[in-house]
C-alpha cells in the first residue's frame, strides 16, 4: 500500500460513473452518518482501489464491490485511510473485474467548525443559538464529507438523499423529488445531477426564509436567508434573474438545471462558492439592507452574484482539468462578472473601476515570490494559497487585454465554441487558446503563453528624441531588480486626442519607430501635444516615461485632456515606479498636485491609497516631514470633499456616494480636525437614534473610523460606543464596518484591546481578518500579539486560507530589514506549506518598504518639495 503515498494525483485504475450518497447530519452533537455507493469502471488490472477521504472514520466491514454484469460481491480485506495524504485505500482479495460495479461503504465523520467539509454554523432563532450543517467542499474538501474521486477531472452525476429535522429546510444541488416524513425526521430525495466534479457538490440544512422568482425560460430563482431577512434577499434575486438572461445570450447556452438557489450563511470562510444550482455566500455578498447597507455593499453584491454565477457555464459545465488551470475559472468569472455589472448597471462605470482588480494584480505580480498564472499543484495543501490575486486578477485583466486586442465579437463567438465543445467535460488553459484562435485567426497560443507560462509582466520605457520613439521592455519587478522576462506586448498609444488610436505588438526587447510614419504628424513641435501609451488601460504592464513625454502627461491631466483610465494609469505607474526606486518620490509629489481637482471615484480612491501608504513610508523614512506630508495630502483632497460634502445630494451618482465616504476617512486618517469634529458629532447624533440622516450608511466607516483617531487609554468612550453599536446589529456589513474601523485607533494599548476582542466568541472566525488592517503606531502592537497568539490562531485558522491573512496583514507593513530577519528567525520553526508563499511574499515586501524608505532618506530636495507643496494654494 506505501507506493500510493505521497502522490500528486489519484491513480488512474477505477473511474467513478456515479455517486448515490445518504448523509445524516445530527445538529446536536454535531456528528454525521452516511453511506455512499460509487459505479466505478474498473479499467486496470488491480487488487485496490484508492480514492480520497479525510477526517471519517470508514465502517471496515461495510466496504464491498459488487461486479453489475455478474453480481459477485468483493469484500475489501484491508481499509486504510493515510491521513497525510488524504487517501483511503482498499485491498480486495484478488484482482477486480474490468467493467462497471459498485463500491459501496458507510461512514461518519464530525460537523467540524472550519467552515469546511460537511461543518456547521451557528444561528440565533428567538435569542436562541442553533446550528445549521454547510458543505464547503473547494478546492479538495468533499473528502471531508463522503469518500470520493476528489478531482476536477473525475466528473461523474450525483444522487443525493438527506435525512434531517423534519422543521428544517435541507437543500442540495437538484430540485426535490421525494419528501418522507417519520415523526422527527424526514428522509428528503433529490434528482440526479447532471455530470460535474466533486468539489461542486453541496448540501444545506437549517432554518430558512426565501424570496423566489424565474428566468423567461423557467428557472426558478430563490434566495434564502436567515428568518425575518426575506426583503433583504430582493435585490440579489433581481441581480441573478438577469444575469442568468444575459449569460444564456452571452455563452449561446443556456442554464443548465431546472432551479438555482442562492443562500447566505452566518459563517463562511469565503466570499461565496459557486456550488452547481445552490451557490452559499457570507451574508455580506449577498444581502442589501435600503435602510443600512452602503453603496459599496451594493455593488459588492451585484459583482459577487454576477462572478458565481458566471462560474455556472465557465467552471462547473466546462471544468478545468487541474487545478494547474484554476484561473480558467477565477479569471474568467472575474472578468465576466464586470461584463454583467455593466449590462445591469451602466452608471456605475464598473470597467473604469476594473482598475482596481488591475492594480491588485501588478502589485503582487511585482513580486520576486510571485508565481505564474498558471501554476504547478503537487499536493491538495498548496492549492488554497493559489485562490490569490495572480488567478483571479492578473488572470482577469489579461483576459480584457486579449478581448481588447482580439475585438468583442470575435472573442465572444469563440467563446461560445468553446463552452459547447467542453460542456460536462473538462479542459486546460492550451484550449481555450485553440478555439479562440480558430475564432479569430489571431496567433493567440503565441502571444498569450508568454503572460500564462512565467511570472512578472514587464515595463515598458519610452523615449523620444529627434523624431523617432524608442520602446524598451524589461521585467519590472516592485524591489527594483532586473529580471529577465520577456513577453509579447500589445502596444497601444494615442496623442492630442482619442480620435486616433495606433497600435503595435512590441515583440522583442526594443523597437524604434519613426513618429511621423507611426501619427502622421510631429509631436516635437507642439509642446502641448501628448503621447499616451496603453490607452484606457487595457494592457497588463506599466509605462515609464522620459521626463519630455511625462511633463506633457502631467500637463495634459492639469488641463483635464485626459480621460479618467488613463488618469488613473499615470498615475498608479508613476507610484510603482517611485516604489521600484525607478523615480524619485519628488516627481510623484508633482504628479500628484496636477490631481487636486480631480472628482472621478476610481481615479481618487487610487490616490487616497497611493497617499496613505506614502504617508506610511515618510513616517519610516523622514518622519520630521510627517506633518508637511499630511498638509499636502489633506490640501490635495479639500476640493473634492468640499465638493461632496457630508451629506448626499439628491439624485447624486452611486459612485459619488463611494467616493464620499472614501474621502471622509481619508481626511480623518490624516488629522484633519474639522472633519473628525464632524464625523464625532454625527456619530452622537447616530448613537441616540440609529435611523438619523445625519448618518447613512455611505459614510458611517468615515465616521467610526474618525471617532477611533481620538479615543485612547484615557478617553474610551468611541470605542465603547462602536462596540455597544456591533453588540447590537444583527446585520453581517455592520458588524465588519466596525470591525474594520476600531484597528486605525493610534494608541497602540488599544490597538491591543481591539486585537484580543478579535478572538473572542463575539466576533465569528471568519470576520477576524477585518481588524487586522492596523494604524502604523499598532504595528509592533500587533506582531507581538500575533507571536504571543500564534499557536491558538493557526490551530483554529490553520485549516483553511484565512491563516494567510494574518501573516500578511500583519507582516506586510513593516518597512525595516531588522524586523523582516525577525519574522523569518520567528517562522523558521512554525511554517507550513499554507503559508509558505504568503510569508515569502510578505517578507519580501518589508524588504522593498525598507529600500524604499532608505532611499526617500538620501532624496536631496524633499524636503523643499514636500514644504512647498504642503502649503500652496490648491
Amino acid at each position: 500500500m506505501d507506493h500510493f503515498k505521497g502522490q500528486p494525483r489519484l491513480p488512474k485504475f477505477a473511474v467513478p460513473k456515479r455517486y448515490d450518497i445518504l448523509l445524516k447530519p445530527n445538529l446536536s452533537d454535531c456528528k454525521f452518518g452516511g453511506s455512499v455507493a460509487v459505479d466505478l469502471d474498473i479499467v486496470s488490472d488491480t487488487k485496490f482501489v484508492v480514492l480520497n477521504a479525510a477526517e471519517l472514520s470508514i465502517a471496515s466491514g461495510s466496504v464491498s464491490f459488487t461486479q453489475k454484469a455478474s453480481s459477485k460481491v468483493f469484500k475489501a480485506i484491508k481499509v486504510e485511510l493515510m491521513e497525510a495524504d488524504e487517501i483511503l485505500v482498499l485491498e480486495f482479495p484478488d484482482l477486480l473485474p474490468h467493467g462497471v460495479g459498485v463500491l459501496a461503504m458507510e461512514f461518519e465523520g464530525v460537523l467540524n467548525d472550519k467552515m469546511k467539509g460537511f461543518y456547521r454554523s451557528t444561528y440565533e432563532i428567538n435569542g436562541v443559538k442553533k446550528n445549521m450543517a454547510v458543505t464547503q467542499f473547494e478546492p479538495a474538501d468533499a473528502r471531508r464529507c463522503f469518500p470520493c474521486w476528489d478531482e476536477p477531472a473525475c466528473k461523474a452525476s450525483f444522487k443525493i438523499t438527506l435525512v434531517a429535522p423534519s422543521e428544517l429546510v435541507a437543500l442540495s444541488n437538484m430540485p426535490i423529488t421525494e419528501e418522507k416524513i417519520n415523526g422527527a425526521l424526514k428522509t428528503v430525495s433529490y434528482q440526479e445531477t447532471p455530470i460535474m466534479s466533486t468539489y461542486l457538490v453541496a448540501v444545506v440544512v437549517g432554518l430558512f426564509d426565501y424570496v423566489e422568482n424565474h428566468t423567461s425560460d423557467g428557472v426558478k430563482v430563490r434566495v434564502y436567508c436567515q428568518v425575518g431577512k426575506a426583503n433583504q434577499g430582493k435585490f440579489a434575486l433581481d441581480v441573478a434573474v438577469k444575469t442568468l438572461e444575459l449569460y444564456k445570450e452571452y455563452f449561446a447556452t443556456p442554464y443548465p438545471l431546472p432551479k438555482l438557489d442562492m443562500i447566505a450563511i452566518p459563517d463562511f470562510a469565503a466570499g461565496a462558492m459557486e456550488n452547481y444550482g445552490l451557490v452559499t455566500y457570507r451574508e455580506t455578498a449577498l444581502l442589501y439592507d435600503d435602510k443600512h447597507s452602503a453603496a459599496a455593499n451594493k455593488q459588492r453584491v451585484a459583482t459577487v452574484v454576477a462572478h458565481e454565477l458566471a462560474h455556472q457555464w465557465f467552471g462547473n459545465l466546462v471544468t478545468m482539468e487541474w487545478w494547474t488551470h484554476l484561473w480558467l475559472n477565477e479569471g474568467f468569472a472575474t472578468w465576466v462578472s464586470y461584463l454583467a455589472t455593466d449590462s445591469l448597471f451602466p452608471e456605475w462605470k464598473i470597467w473604469t473601476q476594473f482598475l482596481d482588480e488591475t492594480v491588485e494584480g501588478l502589485k503582487l505580480d511585482g513580486l520576486a515570490e510571485s508565481h505564474p498564472i498558471e501554476v504547478e499543484i503537487n499536493h491538495a495543501s498548496e492549492i488554497d494559497e493559489i485562490f490569490d490575486a495572480i488567478s483571479y486578477r492578473k488572470g482577469a485583466s489579461v483576459i480584457r487585454m486579449l478581448q481588447s486586442y482580439l475585438g468583442a465579437e470575435p472573442f465572444q463567438k469563440s467563446l461560445a465554441a468553446y463552452i459547447k465543445k467542453h460542456a460536462y467535460s473538462n479542459a486546460k488553459t492550451e484550449d481555450l487558446w485553440a478555439a479562440l484562435e480558430e475564432g479569430s485567426g489571431e496567433p493567440v497560443t503565441k502571444l498569450m503563453n508568454s503572460w500564462t507560462s512565467q511570472k512578472g509582466y514587464p515595463v515598458v520605457a519610452v523615449n523620444i528624441k529627434d523624431q523617432k520613439l524608442d520602446f524598451k521592455q524589461t521585467q519590472f519587478l516592485s524591489s527594483g531588480s532586473h529580471g529577465d522576462g520577456q513577453w509579447i506586448v500589445p502596444i497601444t498609444l494615442c496623442s492630442g486626442t482619442y480620435d486616433s488610436r495606433k497600435n503595435f505588438l512590441l515583440q522583442g526587447n526594443s523597437e524604434t519607430i519613426d513618429v511621423k510614419e507611426l501619427l502622421g504628424f510631429s509631436i516635437l513641435d507642439d509642446k502641448s501635444r501628448w503621447l499616451k501609451i496603453n490607452v484606457d488601460q487595457s494592457g497588463f504592464y506599466r509605462v515609464k516615461y522620459d521626463d519630455d513625454l511625462a511633463a506633457r502627461l502631467r500637463h495634459a491631466i492639469g488641463k483635464k485632456c485626459l480621460n479618467e483610465t488613463d488618469r488613473f494609469g499615470i498615475l498608479d505607474d508613476a507610484f510603482a515606479l517611485c516604489m521600484a526606486r525607478h523615480q524619485p518620490l519628488t516627481s510623484l509629489l508633482t504628479l500628484m498636485s496636477a490631481y487636486s481637482e480631480e472628482l472621478e471615484y476610481t481615479v481618487l480612491s487610487n490616490l487616497i491609497h497611493i497617499s496613505s501608504t506614502l504617508g506610511r513610508i515618510a513616517a519610516d523614512a523622514t518622519p520630521e516631514l510627517l506633518k508637511e506630508f499630511k498638509h499636502f495630502f489633506i490640501n490635495l483632497f479639500q476640493y473634492s470633499a468640499e465638493k461632496l460634502g457630508w451629506d448626499a445630494k439628491q439624485g447624486e451618482s452611486h459612485l459619488d456616494s463611494m467616493l464620499r465616504g472614501e474621502l471622509m476617512t481619508a481626511l480623518a486618517v490624516f488629522g484633519h480636525d474639522p472633519t473628525i469634529d464632524e464625523a464625532i458629532r454625527r456619530f452622537q447624533a447616530f448613537l441616540d437614534d440609529r435611523n438619523t440622516p445625519l448618518l447613512p450608511p455611505d459614510v458611517r466607516r468615515a465616521a467610526y473610523v474618525a471617532v477611533m483617531q481620538r479615543v485612547n487609554t484615557s478617553n474610551k468612550w468611541g470605542f465603547e460606543s462602536l462596540l455597544k453599536v456591533y453588540r447590537e446589529t444583527d446585520l453581517s456589513q455592520e458588524k465588519t464596518r466596525i470591525l474594520g474601523s476600531l484597528s486605525s485607533c493610534p494608541d497602540p494599548n488599544i490597538v491591543l484591546e481591539v486585537l484580543n476582542f478579535l478572538l473572542t466568541p463575539e466576533v465569528r472566525s471568519q470576520d477576524v481578518v477585518f481588524g487586522l488592517a492596523v494604524s502604523k503606531d499598532g504595528r509592533e502592537t500587533a506582531w507581538e500579539w500575533l507571536k504571543e497568539n500564534w499557536e491558538h490562531i493557526s490551530k483554529t485558522w490553520g485549516s483553511g486560507f484565512l491563516l494567510t491573512r494574518f501573516v500578511s496583514a500583519i507582516v506586510s507593513p513593516f518597512a525595516s530589514f531588522d524586523k523582516a530577519k525577525e519574522v523569518e528567525e520567528f517562522f523558521s520553526s512554525r511554517t507550513r506549506p499554507s503559508i509558505a508563499r504568503t510569508l515569502k511574499q510578505s517578507i519580501e515586501r518589508v524588504h522593498i518598504k525598507a529600500k524604499w524608505a532608505e532611499s526617500i532618506r538620501n532624496e536631496k530636495q524633499l524636503a523643499e518639495a514636500v514644504t512647498e507643496l504642503a502649503y500652496r494654494k490648491y
